[in-house]
């Protein structure tokens, strides 16, 4: 199959195609005399794996590794475990960082329940923030040269 048949089928676009195929993910397709790149039911298998890997969110380097796993079946499970409870480390950490921001969220629309944007509470906390100030969403100002930023500072609420 062609490399817009490929992407058909698997949701993968060509370009990203192209792209693990330069990163060793593919294997490099055969070639038509005509050029074009002829794709077979391994390549459909191969990407449909490493779209399901990545709609895990693992980074490319652990797909990698599950691939050559692929490749070589026998002896690997401790490491797939390892790989999988990396990535369930990185997820859970991410949660933590996502319920910190969704406080951060709550404190700030706290801060206004009118309609008045004359008097939002919200539009004074952001201004107060990005002057230096304490804000309802980080607490207490930072020390004097350090600005608020809020995915560093959301771990420490």
């Amino acid at each position: 199959m062609q490399i817009k048949e490929l992407a058909r089928a698997t949701g993968v676009d060509a370009e990203t195609i192209r792209f693990y195929e330069k990163q060793g993910l593919l294997p490099s397709a055969a070639r038509r005399d005509n050029g074009y790149r002829d794709y077979t039911s391994l390549h459909l298998e191969r990407l449909s794996f490493i779209r399901h890997c990545r709609a895990l969110d693992m980074p490319l380097a652990d797909v990698a590794r599950l691939l050559s796993f692929l490749d070589e079946p026998d002896s690997h499970c401790g490491e797939v475990n390892e790989l999988v409870d990396a990535q369930l480390a990185r997820v859970r950490a991410r949660l933590q960082s996502m319920l910190a921001l969704e406080k951060q969220l709550l404190l700030l629309r706290s801060r206004c329940q009118a309609t008045n944007a004359g008097h939002c509470g919200i539009l004074k906390e952001l201004v107060a923030a990005a002057q230096g100030e304490a804000c309802a969403c980080h607490g207490a100002a930072p020390p004097e040269g350090q600005a608020h930023h809020p995915r560093s500072s959301a771990h420490a609420i």
